[in-house]
Formats: structure tokens, C-alpha cells, sequence
């Protein structure tokens, strides 16, 4: 042993005489993301690329395990399991505690956002703006939206007298919004739609689009009728004291990619929004409806006690209710 240590020395003098400095390796962090969708899912799609920057630009100095389709956290549990350090990561969609995460909720209001990349980046820039005590516990990592819901169905849906009584799966804001049309909304779990479709439980759903490719729901909902009125807001947010923890030169790269994994995800999600549509057309021959400007009026003033209910129950939380509301509409017409 003595031989050992007197020999170490030797060689480390030796390089330092030689002008060698030895090579010290970095301890790699490794870090847990919890998700609650299924691998193929923009969620999740998301995550894989997020995770393939850091450790592409921490150079390995960061190495991220993924947890897909609720393996480590379910939908409900995320936001507390990674405040108390069940996952390091975690990816939430806020729309599944209205109550809880009342100020970036207002996003999936009925307000107008076109598309996934305007709507994330209306969403980042209103939490920055508000900073929510709702995540004063963790470390928000990005933020990023759906693209906006719209019907699906077995029949053709052109006026409200076409939905009114029609059995439609949908939740959260979704949920609302047809209901102030008058369908029957009809509580599920995405994964069992199908089967309710081909029994004839739900005649069609109310959802963002790509689910006609991904779920094969164009084989049975031939009928698209263009609404775009609610998005489901998201949110990657990370344990405090792992956060805390990470070297301040790995801090300052994840903290260089909120807003660009914000406007990628929106972009990523438009984009296949957009392959659903078409490969619906070419495979199925959907018929997608768009609504008159009469009509789609019609249709959007039914919805208007929804956003009025919401600025009441802010004010009551002590939330400038009718500002977040402003803030949303003016942030819509400038990342549009």
C-alpha cells in the first residue's frame, strides 16, 4: 500500500513537471422526470427532447431518466410528488386543479388563442408576469399548451340545434364549454374513448386534433367541426432543493431553455395537428366543418358567463381577475 501511494505521488509530480495538469472527471447529476401520458404523446415528446439538450449541452454532466405514462407519478400526484422529492421532474397540466393553479388556468378560458406555439407563449409570459404562490415550491422549467379543442364526431356538427343533446367525452374547461352549448358532456379517461365510441356510449369528443391520427379516432369520428376555443395549460417543474443543488453553469442551460422548449413544444404540436388533419382527409376522407362568422358568433357568445364567472371567483381569491383577462387577449395579439 505504502509502495502504491509513494508511487502515485511520483507520477502526479512527473506530469506537473512535464506541464500536465491531471484530468479531473465531473461527477454526472442524475436526475428523475416524472410524466403522466403515454410515451407517444406531445407531453412526452416533449420531455425526450428536453432531456436530450441538457445532457447534450451540460456534455454529459447531467444525465436525465425519463418516467412516461404515469410510471413514477400519476396526473394528480405530480405537483406534490416532486415538491416532496418522489421525482426530481415532473410534467403537470394545471387543468386537472382548476382550483389550485387559478392565474395560468385562466389560459384555457375561451379567449381566442389560435394555436399551441401562440398559446405557450401567452402562458410563460403570464407567469412570469404574475410569478403564482402555486409554484413558489418548486422551479418552473417551461410552459406549454395544447392546441385548441374541437369537435369530433360521428355526425355532422354545423349549428348549435346539431349538438344540443349530443354525448361528447371531455374534461376540465371542455367540459364547460359544452355544456354552455348545450351537448352532453360525458367524463372519461382518453384511453377508454375508443371503446366508447364503437359502443355507442359517446357519439364523438372534444379534444385537440391530433388525436384522429394518434388514437385512430378519424376511423369512427368522420366529422370535424372547427371550434378552437380551449387549450389545457402545462407546466415542467422541478424539486426546489435539487434545483438548488445543480452547478450554476447547468442552472443558467436549463434556465436558457424555458422559453425555447415553451415555443418548440406549441410549434411541435401545431405541426402535428396539422399531419392529423391531412392524414384524416387522405385516409378517411373526414369532412371538417367551419363554422359561419354568424354562426361561430353565436357559438362563442354562449360561452361568455364562463369567462365572467372565472373574473368573479378571482376577485374572491383577490386576483385582478378582469387584468389576467386583459393580459391573456393583449399577449394573444403579440405572439400571434
Amino acid at each position: 500500500m505504502k509502495i502504491n501511494k509513494v508511487l502515485s505521488v511520483f507520477v502526479m509530480s512527473l506530469l506537473l513537471v512535464m506541464g500536465f495538469s491531471p484530468v479531473v472527471f465531473a461527477k454526472t447529476t442524475s436526475l428523475n422526470y416524472a410524466n403522466f401520458p403515454p410515451a407517444p404523446t406531445f407531453p412526452c415528446i416533449q420531455m425526450e427532447r428536453w432531456k436530450t439538450q441538457v445532457e447534450e449541452r451540460t456534455h454529459g454532466a447531467v444525465a436525465i431518466n425519463t418516467f412516461p405514462g404515469g410510471t413514477l407519478l400519476g396526473a394528480k400526484d405530480m405537483m406534490d410528488g416532486v415538491i416532496n422529492g418522489q421525482a426530481d421532474i415532473g410534467c403537470i397540466c394545471m387543468a386537472y386543479q382548476p382550483g389550485r393553479f387559478t392565474t395560468t388556468n385562466a389560459t384555457s378560458l375561451p379567449l381566442g388563442i389560435p394555436d399551441a406555439k401562440t398559446g405557450s407563449l401567452v402562458l410563460l409570459d403570464l407567469y412570469n408576469k404574475y410569478q403564482p404562490r402555486a409554484f413558489e415550491k418548486v422551479k418552473v422549467l417551461t410552459m406549454f399548451v395544447s392546441a385548441p379543442a374541437n369537435i369530433m364526431s360521428k355526425y355532422p356538427v354545423k349549428t348549435l340545434s346539431d349538438l344540443k343533446g349530443l354525448d361528447l367525452r371531455a374534461s376540465g374547461g371542455a367540459a364547460q364549454i359544452l355544456k354552455s352549448w348545450g351537448a352532453n358532456q360525458i367524463g372519461m379517461p382518453m384511453s377508454a374513448t375508443p371503446e366508447a365510441l364503437q359502443k355507442g356510449v359517446v357519439n364523438g369528443l372534444f379534444s385537440s386534433l391530433e388525436v384522429m391520427k394518434d388514437l385512430k379516432f378519424a376511423e369512427i369520428c368522420r366529422n370535424v367541426t372547427m371550434t378552437n376555443t380551449v387549450i389545457y395549460p402545462f407546466a415542467v417543474i422541478m424539486n426546489k432543493n435539487k434545483w438548488n443543488a445543480l452547478p450554476e453553469d447547468v442552472k443558467k442551460i436549463m434556465d436558457g431553455l424555458v422559453r425555447e422548449q415553451s415555443a418548440w413544444t406549441g410549434e411541435y404540436m401545431d405541426n402535428h395537428v396539422e399531419e392529423s388533419i391531412n392524414w384524416s382527409k387522405q385516409t378517411y376522407d373526414i369532412n371538417v366543418i367551419n363554422l359561419s362568422d354568424a354562426e361561430k358568433t353565436e357559438w362563442d357568445n354562449k360561452l361568455a358567463p364562463i369567462i365572467e364567472n372565472w373574473i368573479d371567483d378571482a376577485n374572491k381569491k383577490n386576483l385582478p381577475g378582469d387584468q389576467i383577462v386583459t393580459d391573456i387577449k393583449n399577449l394573444i395579439k403579440t405572439h400571434r
